[in-house]
């Protein structure tokens, strides 16, 4: 609409401007000229045949009637009316302050068709300037706007049908190039969440198989066993039993094979409340010392060397805490089998135990992995185990306001920060 205005405002100006001065010229040259022959009708009582020859004018006599018509075409009378309603210039012819005839200019509608021309062509050079304007806008509108609009729209059809491989063009030339931009990062991120979740489902598959093999050998220890002390009993039914070192080591067996199903089941469970969001911790003000007897319940082999620990009071969900401290003794034994050191350091607001090994620690590209779900490291691939004691692990620790970390230092080092009561 502006533009149009615009244009309609120069097509205007040009016109006065071609002919303005011209018909302000014609107007002046015009009045002179009626006034020239009226002069000379009075004075010599004639027409003034010689007066203008090029112009056509009729003088009327005080009747109307035409006294002088020098007209290429007569067919039509011309009045002092026509002339009004014509616009032709006309003045009264005056003798004594009497009014004795008219005198007509009738050939000026000549100077209204050259300006009906003038404006013609004006308004034909702006009408041409107008398509032309409005074909150069709709073509940008078309390349800036319709055109990206229309590509979005596909963009959005093949996230919608599941492609997250074809890429979003971006332009950054049009009004939509930040969008773009964003709509490709957004794709992008679709394609690695959905990249994730297929690595997670594909570990989740591993898992269910790979703990399906790990129940499966302390079950089959189990029977055996069980089968091997039924036979025995069996033999010396009737008779007093007397318990081998053999037994012993038979029914130490059984408890350690039922204890590694325990183990596997507790992770899995744990792991399936995480995900639920059903994982829950009930933290209290507990006595430092509680650690040591956690430690004592986990320390079945006998290979941890703990410090002393400095008496305070931390604020802990006891049972959480000794299920973090027995996922990382039992990876240890799993993993290192080596003797274990404890040691302590009070900070302002925890306390501060690490859990040290002397076995060949982890390679660096994986030590910030391992504390990740069902991740297991890849030189331990053939040892038994979900993936899942060092995650578990991790999450119980953030749940109770303190923190998870690990690094290589002679060995495999697990920090735990315990927050003070």
């Amino acid at each position: 609409m502006a533009l149009l205005v615009l244009l309609l405002a120069v097509g205007l100006f040009a016109v006065v401007r071609i002919t303005g001065t011209d018909d302000f010229s014609q107007n002046n040259y015009d009045v002179l000229l009626l006034n020239e022959i009226a002069h000379k009708m009075v004075r010599e009582d004639m027409p003034p045949e010689n007066t203008a020859p090029e112009r056509e004018y009729v003088i009327l006599d005080i009747n109307g009637n035409a006294i002088y018509d020098n007209r290429s075409d007569r067919s039509e009378a011309i009045t002092v009316e026509t002339a009004m309603q014509r616009r032709y210039p006309y003045t009264y012819i005056t003798e004594n302050n009497q009014i004795t005839g008219s005198i007509v200019l009738t050939d000026s509608n000549k100077r209204f068709e050259s300006l009906r021309t003038n404006i013609i062509a004006v308004y034909c050079v702006c009408g041409c300037l107008l398509i032309g304007a409005a074909a150069t806008f709709g073509a940008y509108i078309r390349k800036r706007i319709i055109l990206p609009f229309a590509k979005m729209k596909d963009f959005a059809a093949y996230v919608a049908a599941g492609d997250l491989d074809r890429p979003l063009e971006m332009d950054k030339g049009n009004m939509f190039g930040a969008f773009s931009e964003s709509f490709d990062i957004m794709r992008e991120e679709l394609k690695a969440s959905r990249a994730r979740e297929l690595s997670l489902q594909k570990k989740e598959r591993e898992l269910i198989a790979s703990l399906s093999h790990d129940l499966k050998t302390p079950v089959t220890g189990i029977k055996l066993t069980s089968e091997l002390m039924a036979a025995v009993f069996a033999q010396n039914e009737g008779q007093e039993i007397t318990v081998t070192e053999d037994m012993i080591v038979k029914m130490n067996n059984v408890y350690r094979r039922a204890d590694e199903i325990a183990l596997l089941v507790g992770d899995l469970f744990s792991s399936t409340l995480e995900d639920l969001g059903a994982f829950k911790v009930k933290c209290a003000d507990e006595n430092s010392a509680v650690i040591a007897e956690i430690v004592s319940e986990y320390d079945d082999r006998g290979l941890v060397r703990i410090s002393e620990i400095p008496q305070v009071i931390v604020h802990t969900d006891k049972l959480r805490l000794s299920q973090v401290i027995g996922n990382i003794l039992s990876n240890s034994y799993k993993y290192a089998g080596t003797p274990i050191d404890i040691s302590f350091r009070l900070d302002e607001s925890f306390l501060e135990m690490s859990i040290s090994d002397s076995g060949s620690g982890v390679p660096e590209d994986e030590i910030e992995l391992i504390t990740n779900k069902f991740y297991r490291g890849k030189e331990h691939g053939d040892k038994e185990g979900s993936g899942l004691g060092l995650y578990i692990a991790r999450i119980l620790m953030d749940k109770m306001g303190g923190e998870l970390s690990v690094r290589n230092e002679s060995g495999l080092r697990v920090t735990l920060l315990i927050p003070l009561g």
